[in-house]
């Protein structure tokens, strides 16, 4: 695969194996991919001094801590130049409401995720990115119903088709 570094079957197996449990131990890790924990653990800083793994995070239900309103927001634009993009994803990146953000081909720029704790603070922070000079059109908003299916992370070998 042109583009793609070289990872054995023991380097997916490891990503995988940490990306279900990031607390898992070395030596369980170890003993999940037939490593010793000294060789496991190098494979496991390698993997993280290149890249592939970029952090450990605990995933909290944010709804037992405190009232929540989950958006996922349209962005559309007015300009598209490079510049304006970059300094809309700056402003993106010090808002702590969003958590989420992608760029996006199709009808609209960028799609948004947005934790507040109602409606009317999501009204206030969408007021703020179509008042502040951040070059915004429009904002189409979509309240979460329900998670259907919470990202628990990305297919790390080939996907095996479910139809």
């Amino acid at each position: 695969m042109d583009g793609y570094p070289a990872l054995d079957r023991i380097d997916l197996k490891i990503l995988a194996a940490l990306q279900a449990d990031g607390r898992i131990t070395n030596q369980a890790l170890a003993d999940r991919v037939a490593l010793s924990p000294s060789a496991c653990l190098a494979r496991m800083r390698r993997l993280e001094r290149d890249g592939f793994i970029q952090g450990y995070h605990a995933r909290l239900d944010i709804e037992r801590i405190r009232p929540t309103l989950t958006v996922y927001g349209e962005v559309t634009l007015k300009s598209h130049r490079p510049a304006e993009l970059l300094a809309f994803e700056a402003a993106l990146a010090a808002i702590p409401e969003v958590v989420e953000a992608a760029q996006v081909s199709g009808p609209f720029d960028y799609l948004i995720k947005a934790v507040c704790p109602d409606v009317r603070a999501w009204g206030e922070l969408a007021d703020r990115l179509l008042r502040e000079d951040l070059g915004v059109d429009k904002i189409a908003s979509h309240i979460l119903m329900k998670d259907a299916k919470p990202f628990r992370g990305a297919p790390v070998s080939a996907p095996v088709s479910a139809f």
